[in-house]
């Protein structure tokens, strides 16, 4: 109890509210955050990181739920702004909570948390991602390639392959999908695939789940480097802080989705500190 005492509390203000998907009900929410009422805070937190966010449900209780933060802190807005992805659930409080606000109204919070953050160096990244789990991902890709502000056109992924597969049910589901396509237009070495598990016919891309679409990648870069797969084990006398490698992969969503890919990463011998997760369930 004494920890949660000692948590610093922060004011998060909607600025504004955007509908992502009328289909999923999901939004898109920017926050201003702030030490308490109108006194500008310094929030620095770290693509891919988390926030919990705290308010009373209608018993009277105080309701806690995290959040993983859908930016990145580039400096490229007034303030310290961070953006949700918040879909609407059935008989859920926060979620609920979050997209019913009206913009102006205030909500608090504490964090940022989390480890699930870009390795340094960049690597060669892929980025695996379902439903509101491009939240995190959407963070990796503003930092790696800014678009906007005083970093606006600084490329941090060092020329650096990026991969950001993205899986969900139906096109209308495809969270920031325009804004994956234009950064994948400015930059050769960024690879957008979109892919749907339940495409109708006017759906001309891939098709099937996440995990599916992860061995084209492993083989045909393995191809061009002329590695033999499976890659043959790590030296065990290596300490696992020394461990180094050239390639790693970042997979947020379901449990179900993450062991299916932790699995076929294994079998082409990826080592386990290479997979990077966050699941949401």
């Amino acid at each position: 109890m004494s920890t949660a005492l000692e948590r610093t509390l922060y004011t998060a203000r909607l600025e504004r509210k955007v509908c992502l998907s009328e289909s999923a009900q999901c939004f898109h929410l920017e926050f201003a955050v702030t030490l308490d009422e109108g006194n500008a805070s310094d929030f620095p937190f770290t693509a891919g990181q988390f926030v919990s966010m705290v308010a009373t449900d209608p018993s009277g209780k105080e309701q806690t739920r995290a959040y993983s933060i859908a930016s990145a802190n580039n400096g490229n807005r007034s303030g310290d702004i961070l953006d949700l992805c918040v879909n609407r659930t059935n008989g859920g409080f926060f979620s609920n909570y979050l997209v019913d606000l009206p913009v102006g109204s205030t909500v608090a919070m504490h964090g940022p948390y989390g480890y699930f953050i870009l390795k340094q160096p960049i690597t060669d990244s892929i980025l695996i991602s379902t439903g509101t789990g491009i939240a995190p991902i959407r963070g990796f890709l503003q930092w790696l390639f800014p678009e906007n502000g005083p970093n606006a056109n600084l490329d941090r992924s060092g020329g650096k392959q990026i991969w950001c597969i993205y899986g969900t049910r139906h096109e209308s589901e495809l969270y920031y999908h325009e804004e994956f396509e234009a950064i994948a237009a400015k930059h050769p070495n960024f690879h957008y695939i979109p892919t749907l598990s339940r495409a109708d016919n006017s759906w001309n891309g891939l098709r099937g789940h996440v995990q599916e679409h992860v061995a084209n990648i492993i083989e045909e870069r393995a191809a061009k480097l002329g590695q033999t797969l499976p890659l043959a084990p790590v030296d065990p006398a290596i300490r696992p802080a020394d461990l180094k490698f050239d390639i790693n992969a970042y997979v947020c969503g379901l449990s179900n989705m993450i062991s299916s890919v932790r699995e076929k990463l294994a079998a082409y011998g990826w080592h386990r500190k290479q997979i990077i997760t966050e699941r949401y369930d």
